[in-house]
């Protein structure tokens, strides 16, 4: 009778089983096209002039401040570089020094400024690391053609394993994020759609709260059930198909980019490893006649390294583990947004802020209107997010000091809406931002408490308020609101 192997090893041989390389070729080429069309995107609207040349101050990442936008003409030489080496990806051309540059060139405009923060952009470099070590250019790409010791029919089982993984666990996570009760009563996305009620000939129905509530379940269930359900063959191109379709409204609704493609495209991963072949052919048949395929042999099963099998299990331990750190925190991540980048929270906010910023030195104060320091761009992000008001404060203290003033104390008064509720305080205006350190992994005791928990179509059953708001959103902007405060007078020099 046969030794049993161990369950490691069982793993191991599974990952090291040779499979067909063309899912892995064809997820290649569509994630290069995506940057590529991207890139053009950024160009056609002057975005990198908008984005990184024309703010004064940029909010860092912590541990990089040390990244700073290069000057012109040279940040628009690096963007052009970065289309190059996408292009160089998709048509897999010198594909190694390609991924690799593409990464670092992403990665550097990613980390410029946390007020661009995406989280498709993010998605896009977890999936260029993660592509840096897999042999994606083993087919349908130029370096199979022009170096033999390339090519490839094969690729261990692992590479294609791992984008299933990563793709799985964004997934589900973007469904369990949802389980909060504004989602769950019909919130935000009511207030989204019923804006957008006479911009399609189907709007008539975002009046109904019926609707509204199965579109937020369902996309509930579409994440959490359906994303275990691409892994079964007999369901996995039904779910498919109610993916795109889900990705075509997202398209259609919001204006968010390349994510609905870019998903639907990294989708496809969950198909058979020669899924572009068994396609091909079967559009094919329906015009002509085909011999009967022969499949390739496959080359004899080499065994893994260990430190990749370890590379990847640490991987896959991070990727689940870095959008748990909400729920260490006693504060309510949807108001705080603490724990909210890198968590796959994704549409599930509608967050409406206006206030002002007093900086106090001695016996006189300046009431600042953010967008007299940063871009409008910037200052609608910063408004909500804590970190970032946080940030902003220390840099009009720096502003102040450098103008010869001692003693800067910075408050701010701001109101914030969320998902549709009358707006409440946000900072405690009587704390001096300056002087209270940011709790990154602890509670901020000047962000003062959400008052209303549950909000939506199935707690109240009434249309929602209309909220004069119009500094900040991350959603379809409602009405203009009052008269903006007062422009802020500039330190004395």
């Amino acid at each position: 009778m046969p030794t049993r192997l161990p369950h490691a090893a069982t793993l191991a041989q599974a990952l090291a089983r040779p499979v067909p390389a063309l899912s892995l070729a064809a997820f290649r080429i569509a994630l290069g096209a995506m940057l590529v069309w991207d890139c053009w995107r950024f160009i056609k609207y002057d975005r990198i002039w908008r984005y990184w040349v024309a703010p004064d101050y940029h909010f860092a990442y912590p541990g990089f401040g040390w990244v700073q936008p290069l000057p012109e003409p040279w940040i628009h030489v690096a963007w052009l570089a970065m289309g190059v080496f996408a292009l160089l990806v998709m048509l897999g051309l010198f594909y190694r020094v390609a991924i690799i540059a593409l990464t670092v060139t992403f990665s550097y405009f990613f980390l410029l400024d946390k007020a661009e923060y995406l989280n498709h952009f993010y998605l896009v470099i977890l999936f260029l690391l993660i592509m840096c070590v897999l042999p994606a250019h083993r087919a349908l790409s130029l370096d199979a053609r022009l170096f033999t010791g390339v090519r490839a029919t094969h690729v261990p089982y692992a590479a294609v394993f791992i984008l299933r993984a990563q793709m799985e666990i964004m997934l589900i996570y973007a469904g369990l994020v949802k389980l909060t009760p504004d989602w769950l009563a019909g919130e935000p996305l009511g207030l989204w759609l019923r804006a957008q009620a006479d911009d399609h000939w189907f709007g008539f129905l975002f009046q109904y709260d019926w609707v509204i509530l199965a579109g937020t379940w369902g996309a509930v269930a579409l994440h959490i059930v359906g994303a275990p359900l691409l892994l079964w063959e007999r369901t996995r191109l039904a779910v498919f198909l109610v993916y795109c379709v889900f990705h075509a409204a997202n398209a259609l609704f919001f204006n968010i980019g390349i994510f609905p493609w870019l998903t639907i495209a990294a989708t496809t991963i969950f198909f058979a490893p020669d899924w572009p072949r068994q396609f091909a052919r079967w559009l094919l048949l329906r015009f002509e006649e085909l011999p009967p395929h022969v499949p390739p042999p496959a080359p004899a099963m080499r065994a893994l390294p260990a430190a990749a099998l370890v590379a990847m299990a640490g991987w896959l331990a991070v990727q689940v583990a870095l959008p748990l750190r909400a729920g260490a925190l006693p504060t309510e991540v949807r108001w705080s947004g603490d724990g909210h980048r890198f968590s796959w929270r994704m549409r599930i906010y509608d967050r409406d802020a206006e206030g002002v910023f007093h900086v106090t030195s001695g016996t006189e104060t300046w009431e600042v209107d953010a967008r007299d320091y940063l871009s409008r761009r910037q200052a609608r992000k910063m408004i909500v997010r804590s970190d970032m008001v946080h940030a902003f404060a220390g840099h009009l203290e720096e502003i102040w000091r450098q103008a010869g003033h001692s003693d800067v104390a910075v408050r701010a008064e701001i109101r914030k809406s969320l998902n549709g509720r009358p707006p409440q305080l946000f900072i405690d205006p009587d704390v001096d931002l300056t002087a209270v350190p940011l709790g990154y992994l602890r509670a901020d005791p000047w962000v003062l408490p959400l008052r209303e928990p549950v909000w939506g179509v199935a707690d109240n059953g009434l249309p929602d308020p209309v909220i004069d708001l119009s500094l900040a959103t991350d959603a379809p902007a409602l009405a203009v609101g009052p008269a903006r405060a007062t422009r802020a007078e500039r330190p004395p020099q």
